[in-house]
């Protein structure tokens, strides 16, 4: 008789633990975005169920600066978009910081105030968001942190685009294309910024133990107009150069111009997910490569933050490290129906990406 019930537990216990592995949601069934893993080695794991809650749910957004460039406008597009496509949040703020640190500062701590369920924060600098972190994360508010880094590591959650690999695979490729030696160019974007920081150390790791040479370096703030000063300086002081580091594709496509308006050769210049420099490659056949950052990055932040809200487990920190597009990939992303200023990859709707890059 107790053997009988020994049986019958030991089988609904199994019965049991089926439908718990059927139902529950682990951190390996959420889908970000193309190309997002786990770090890893990572075994940090926010638990299921830690942040559930019950919709409707408002989620706010710090963003560091909307228009600094065209990439984070679009960035901060895809964002709205996911959380316009999910019923359940019946509210998306999003808080412009416009390059301040201190707007930063105040913006989080505006969210917090307004007792959102979920803050996504894109940091200006690598502190200036730690301070509301810290307070959103204590006040059981879920933090997802993308774009930028932080010395903190209360948040939540954290997605990075790799900015050292970002760097790295322009800095590889631009080594392997001159072969091991030569000048070059440096063009680094925002100052003080994180991602710029991390990309230029991806450069100096492809650099290390090659015989080339740094001869001009400045900051082109990832925007077309500052790029076009930067290298219309550098050209003009010596246009003898090898091959060209460029931090963000808006700097790259004035680099390009620049060397078009004085009528020299194009160098090597590594390039990026942008629509108006693969118009430029595909057209005047220059050699380039062009690493993945795609401003989709907002969209896998708001689902993170559904994700979270649903209750399902994740990991803590998730990286985006995927390989540089060459000429043919560019050639099947290319859309001349569209503005030079749209990036990818995106998760926009062909609706939206008219409706705001259009051509038309």
């Amino acid at each position: 008789m107790v053997s009988t019930l020994r049986k019958t537990a030991l089988v609904f216990a199994l019965a049991v633990s089926t439908v718990l592995s059927a139902t529950s949601a682990f951190a390996e069934d959420v889908k970000l975005m193309d190309g997002i893993t786990p770090r890893e080695g990572d075994t940090e794991i926010v638990a299921a169920d830690k942040y559930k809650k019950e919709a409707p749910w408002v989620i706010g957004m710090s963003h560091f600066g909307v228009n600094a460039n065209t990439w984070t406008v679009q960035m901060a597009h895809d964002a709205e978009a996911a959380a316009k496509l999910d019923k359940r949040i019946s509210k998306f703020i999003l808080l412009d910081a416009n390059i301040d640190q201190a707007k930063q500062v105040s913006d989080i701590e505006d969210l917090i105030a307004q007792k959102v369920d979920a803050i996504i924060v894109t940091p200006l600098t690598a502190t200036s968001a730690d301070a509301g972190i810290k307070k959103a994360v204590a006040a059981g508010i879920p933090v997802i942190v993308h774009t930028g880094r932080t010395e903190t590591q209360d948040f939540t959650l954290d997605i990075q685009g790799g900015a050292e690999h970002f760097g790295k695979v322009m800095g590889d490729w631009l080594v392997k294309e001159l072969g091991g030696k030569g000048n070059i160019w440096v063009l680094r974007g925002l100052p003080g910024h994180p991602e710029d920081i991390n990309r230029y150390n991806g450069l100096l790791q492809a650099l290390k133990g090659t015989e080339i040479k740094i001869i001009a370096e400045d900051a082109g703030s990832w925007q077309y107009d500052n790029g076009k000063k930067v290298c219309e300086t550098f050209y003009l002081n010596n246009p003898q150069v090898d091959g060209i580091w460029s931090s963000g594709a808006d700097m790259t496509r004035a680099c390009v111009d620049v060397f078009k308006q004085f009528g020299a050769a194009i160098p090597p210049i590594s390039g990026e997910g942008n629509n108006g420099f693969f118009g430029q490659w595909i057209n005047d056949g220059f050699k380039s490569i062009s690493p993945e950052y795609g401003p989709e990055q907002g969209a896998a932040a708001v689902r993170a933050a559904i994700a979270l809200l649903e209750g399902k487990e994740m990991h803590k920190r998730y990286v985006y490290n995927p390989p540089g597009w060459d000429l043919e990939k560019v050639k099947k992303y290319y859309r001349a129906d569209l503005s030079a200023n749209a990036w990818f990859p995106t998760s926009l709707t062909e609706e939206d990406l008219q409706k705001y890059y259009g051509n038309k």
